[in-house]
């Protein structure tokens, strides 16, 4: 079992196995799932309701997404 502790303002270190099996780098988004008493930890997925350009394929390109990266 993989443990960590919760700082008097209820933040925690993600234990270097979890984010090394989630495949989490800085700046991930996380998403909580609780279901009977416990609680699911994954890596969130990009919502499109969250990017408004998300449905736009034609800028999906690696120049798009460099030009509009600072936006």
């Amino acid at each position: 079992m993989i443990t960590s502790r919760l700082t008097s303002k209820a933040q925690t270190t993600i234990p270097q196995p979890v984010r090394v099996a989630l495949g989490l780098r800085e700046g991930d988004a996380l998403a909580y799932r609780i279901e009977q008493g416990h609680v699911i930890l994954t890596r969130a997925t990009r919502d499109v309701a969250d990017d408004p350009f998300a449905t736009f394929s034609e800028w999906e390109s690696e120049a798009d997404r460099h030009a509009y990266a600072g936006l």
